[in-house]
């Protein structure tokens, strides 16, 4: 049984509390906030033996094993460092940090005190549907790769911005509509598609105000294996019920698109014995409401304990966890050229 510490105490946190608490393998041992009133108030939400408002006790404790960080996306940096050399395991939600050169630092560091750094990817792990998507590309089932598409047209109304002064700034959101809302999608995207090679982006802020970031972009990619794709992220995107998210490929052999965690279209010019499966029971026979498009407290956290129990899995069996640093910041880094596109009129960026 892992005994886990949480850094934070905000909606995030609370995914991470209920997560932890519905592991097999894992418990809630403690939690830190700097303001006392906070951090007891958290402990007693989420039945926490054990809160602390100094970092260095919170860290002190020899119990603690896995630490997992809710803070705002700009402000994990140093909080992860100091639990890092303080030899504890650190699992960071997404993005693990907001650019390269902080998540470079945060992976030496594990790497010197021999510990694990790992990162929130829930949307790899909440359906089986992404595995499937992966296994058909890895398969060579969709023939060439033509056109892949990652859209992501969710609404945030500008209450959202305006409940915290850290949403919407470079230095603690590292983004907008990309980095902290797209970010689980683009993930998708380069998980099943593979790297891109060079791209060229466009963004704006069209419908909210007193924001730093993009509510709205759009990339064109070129990927390693010849793949033309587009990215298109935003928050400006009105819908009563929220756009689900789709991440879609088409090849020469075949198409599947993926909206959330169900499938529109799954089909291929040579069948395969999974395919009555998936058609039986992964295909999206309705419009649902999108997971989290208009409203960020309605997504569940499935995906989130498996995380979680994915990292726990791979301490205990002596080998990499698939939601590892290094796989996180790809993402992070395919985000930051794109703003570097977009905020040189699109000039086309090479990343290999």
């Amino acid at each position: 049984m892992m005994k886990f510490g949480i850094i934070g105490t905000g909606m995030i946190a609370d995914f991470h509390a209920k997560a932890i608490g519905a592991m097999e393998h894992g418990t809630l041992h403690s939690c830190f906030n700097p303001k006392p009133e906070k951090a007891e108030a958290f402990a007693r939400k989420h039945k926490i033996p054990l809160h602390h408002h100094s970092l260095e006790a919170f860290l002190a404790n020899p119990e603690l094993e896995i630490v997992t960080i809710a803070t705002p996306s700009g402000a994990h940096l140093d909080p992860a460092l100091a639990a890092l050399q303080a030899g504890k395991h650190v699992i960071c939600e997404k993005p693990i940090e907001v650019t390269p050169e902080r998540i470079d630092l945060m992976i030496a560091t594990a790497a010197t005190n021999q510990v694990v750094l790992a990162a929130i990817l829930n949307r790899r792990f909440p359906h089986p549907a992404v595995t499937h998507l992966k296994t058909a590309v890895d398969t060579g089932r969709f023939g060439t790769l033509t056109l892949v598409e990652a859209s992501i047209k969710w609404f945030r109304d500008q209450a959202y911005y305006d409940s915290a002064a850290w949403r919407g700034s470079w230095a603690l959101d590292g983004g907008g509509a990309l980095m902290n809302q797209s970010i689980h999608f683009i993930d998708q995207l380069l998980f099943t598609v593979g790297p891109v090679k060079r791209l060229s982006a466009s963004s704006a802020c069209l419908a909210h105000e007193k924001i730093e970031v993009e509510d709205t972009a759009i990339a064109l990619l070129e990927f390693e294996n010849g793949a033309r794709g587009v990215i298109q992220g935003s928050t400006a995107c009105y819908s009563s019920t929220g756009h689900p998210a789709e991440i879609n490929l088409c090849g020469s052999k075949g198409s599947a698109f993926l909206a959330d965690e169900a499938f529109k279209v799954w089909d291929f010019l040579e069948a395969a014995d999974i395919d009555s499966h998936i058609h039986a029971t992964l295909m999206r026979h309705s419009e649902k409401a999108g997971l989290g498009a208009n409203d960020p407290a309605a997504i569940n956290f499935t995906g989130h304990q498996r995380n979680f129990e994915e990292v726990v899995d791979a301490i205990f069996e002596g080998r990499t966890p698939t939601t590892n640093a290094h796989e996180a910041r790809k993402a992070v880094a395919l985000i930051c050229a794109i703003y570097q596109s977009a905020q040189n009129q699109g000039q086309w960026i090479e990343l290999s």
